[in-house]
């Protein structure tokens, strides 16, 4: 027998070769398993490539230790043959691929699968083996020849497995496909020389491919060469793709995360995260189509919240922005999980919940009205609200969403006007009541710019003499139709609505303008007086706006008198001080009206910078030795003489009154006894009528 030796370089090649080989190989079934839900299309270039690249790397791999078997002989290869068992190879890691991508490898899959690739990859060695044509025919040990199948069967097995496991991009995936490539080399490496160490060659044997096959000089770096380009452009194409799709999912990924933001910023409140209009119409129309199938029921309540304004306008928006997120989180833990809460806006919310009865609504509303009268924490602060409820019912109340919207919300209006702090069932009379409500805010709102507001006078005058002091500037409203309209009937929809920011501003510069007008005409000791509302003492704007009305008609500060009502300056005593030493420091006198009425802190009441109390009519009308009241009106006439306030009673009507209160002490006096309010030209002709009686 001829004596083989074997190229060490060579063979520790071909065991680099088959690990990178391996390693090719497990990261394409990754691959393909990752595009093989995804595009069809691309898993079969994947499969197909990946097989081309699999193959070559153990083809090389068995070409590279045949081209380190060395005989004392000649050898070459048959071209064709050494083709086919190229082809072979190929064939066969396209199979091993195309098994472990499948959804699952049962162990009957994995042992037939293995024994026809072990067959494949022992065909492919035997037929290389072919392809160097020796005469006499190559021997082989039939034992040897054997295991060298068994182990090409084995590693088979052992491969599919492995690839089978770590097809999948996991965590430490990496690290373990590199250890599983080592082994499966070392396998794939030990069945060929196995296979090599099986064959004898007889003394006397010749190569037939020596002359005209393909030499082994310059074969084996070229082999190597072009087998390491395939395998490293395999590998780079599998992890650029690989990045590519990471890249592609975070963007996809991030996309679908900012699609759920935007919706959910389209469909919910940014402040609270519940429903908003948009989504609540959305889910309206489903109940309504679903009760309609089913004739069932279900009710829209509409929720306002009683004494959020005040609380947001005295400690700020932040803290009404925190108070707003509880009242939502109260809300949607009082009610079941298929019920809507949402949030229109402000302090309005709605719910919609459904009914098996039309009366199941109510235990449902005086649960929500019960839990909104919890008090809330925010922050350091206790706060109370409660809430109005009106409740539509579909059908009863209205089958579209139109109808059933403007019936709860006419109901909540009726709870409103009702007291607050409770709920009302949709009744048609409360329509009318609701549309007339909307018509008085549409002719309110047409008042200012069609000029149809009016400021009347009514006197003051010094006590004991009487001569006149100034006027109190008094707000009426020329409707078209239903005439003069004092400021009781749409002082509270102007305020409710915001309305009564422009309007106070109006009053302001109408009062200045007159002010002025009469200064002109010599009457430099009177004072205009101008009523505050509570809404428009809360306007952060309000020091500018009286700023801009004293310059724009050039009129002197201590001509104007802003009235505030005690309970308005005593609501935030901290920022009611802040803002009237600001209208204080304009050089603009200050008078706390309706005095007696609210409850007051001395030790603020001091520190305030007024000018004048205003004792309310109330305590006028009564008015006689002896009474209460009495009692009352001297206190406060004795309290403003200790903190050097003027003091002046509104109401007077009669003269009891009138000596009364100048015994006690009041300044000045303002009623029907000595004056009506009247327009500015009778206001000027009645002064001066009474100057020259007087005379």
């Amino acid at each position: 027998m001829l004596i083989a030796t074997y190229d060490k370089l060579l063979v520790v090649v071909s065991l680099l070769v088959a690990i990178l080989a391996s390693y090719t190989a497990l990261d394409m079934a990754e691959r393909i398993n990752t595009t093989s839900s995804q595009h069809s299309r691309a898993a079969r270039f994947w499969l197909s490539g990946g097989a081309v690249a699999m193959g070559v790397g153990i083809w090389s791999m068995h070409f590279i230790g045949m081209l380190a078997f060395r005989l004392p002989i000649a050898l070459g290869y048959d071209a064709w043959i050494t083709v086919l068992s190229l082809l072979i190879a190929i064939a066969t890691s396209g199979y091993a691929l195309w098994i472990v991508t499948r959804p699952q490898l049962p162990l009957r899959r994995l042992f037939g699968s293995a024994l026809l690739m072990g067959s494949g990859i022992a065909g492919m060695h035997y037929t290389g083996m072919a392809a160097m044509r020796m005469q006499p025919g190559i021997d082989y040990e039939l034992p040897l020849f054997l295991v060298s199948i068994l182990i090409a069967i084995a590693a088979s097995a052992a491969a599919l497995w492995i690839a089978f496991s770590l097809r999948r991009n996991t965590p430490h995936v990496q690290a373990a496909r590199a250890g599983a490539s080592v082994v499966m080399g070392v396998a794939i490496v030990g069945m060929h020389y196995t296979g090599m160490a099986a064959a004898s060659f007889p003394i006397g044997s010749v190569c037939m491919s020596a002359r005209e096959g393909v030499g082994i000089g310059w074969l084996a770096i070229l082999i190597i060469v072009v087998t390491l380009a395939v395998l490293t452009i395999a590998l780079l194409t599998s992890v650029l793709d690989a990045r590519l799709e990471s890249r592609t999912a975070k963007l996809a990924r991030s996309l679908a995360e900012a699609n759920e933001e935007l919706t959910q910023m389209v469909l919910h409140d940014h402040l609270t995260k519940l429903p908003n209009r948009t989504l609540l119409e959305d889910r309206l129309t489903q109940s309504i189509n679903k009760a309609a199938r089913s004739n069932g029921h279900f009710a829209l309540m509409f929720m306002d919240l009683d004494g959020f304004k005040a609380i947001n306008d005295s400690l700020g928006h932040h803290v009404g922005d925190r108070l707003l997120v509880e009242v939502a989180r109260r809300l949607t833990t009082t009610t079941r999980a298929h019920d809507t809460v949402a949030r229109l806006g402000g302090d309005e919310f709605v719910i919609l919940v459904d009914l098996a009865r039309p009366d199941d609504a109510m235990p449902v509303a005086e649960k929500l009205v019960e839990a909104v009268n919890q008090p809330f924490r925010v922050g350091e602060h206790e706060l109370r609200v409660s809430a109005s409820i009106g409740i539509a019912i579909y059908p009863e109340d209205g089958s579209t969403r139109h109808d059933l919207v403007i019936n709860a919300d006419a109901a909540m209006y009726h709870t409103k006007r009702a007291g607050r702090n409770g709920y009302n069932f949709f009744e048609p009379s409360m329509n009318a009541n609701a549309h007339h409500q909307l018509q008085w805010l549409q002719d309110l709102r047409a008042a200012l710019e069609r000029k149809q507001f009016r400021l009347v006078y009514q006197p003051k005058f010094s006590l004991p003499d009487g001569p006149v002091l100034g006027a109190e500037a008094l707000l009426r409203w020329q409707h078209p139709e239903r005439g003069l309209v004092g400021p009781d009937e749409f002082i509270g929809l102007a305020e409710r609505s915001g309305l009564i920011i422009p309007i106070g501003a109006w009053v302001l510069d109408e009062a200045c303008r007159q002010m002025h007008e009469w200064l002109t005409l010599g009457y430099t000791d009177w004072k205009i007086a101008v009523n505050l509302s509570a809404v428009q003492f809360a306007d952060p704007h309000l020091v500018e706006v009286v700023r801009s009305a004293l310059e724009r008609h050039q009129l002197p500060p201590p001509c104007l008198t802003l009235e505030v009502t005690e309970s308005t300056a005593m609501h935030d005593t901290e920022a009611s001080l802040e803002t009237l030493q600001k209208i204080a420091d304009l050089g603009v006198e200050i008078a706390i009206d309706d005095f007696g009425t609210g409850y007051s802190s001395l030790l603020y009441l001091k520190r305030l910078p007024a000018n004048e109390l205003k004792i309310d009519r109330g305590f006028v009308r009564d008015l006689s030795d002896g009474t209460e009241d009495a009692a009352i009106v001297s206190a406060i006439v004795a309290l403003g003489r200790t903190l050097n306030l003027r003091i002046v009673a509104e109401g007077v009507e009669t003269e009891r009154q009138q000596q009364f209160l100048t015994a006690v002490g009041c300044d000045a006096l303002q009623g029907y006894l000595m004056g009506r309010p009247m327009a500015p030209d009778l206001f000027l002709q009645t002064m001066r009528e009474q100057h020259k009686s007087a005379a």
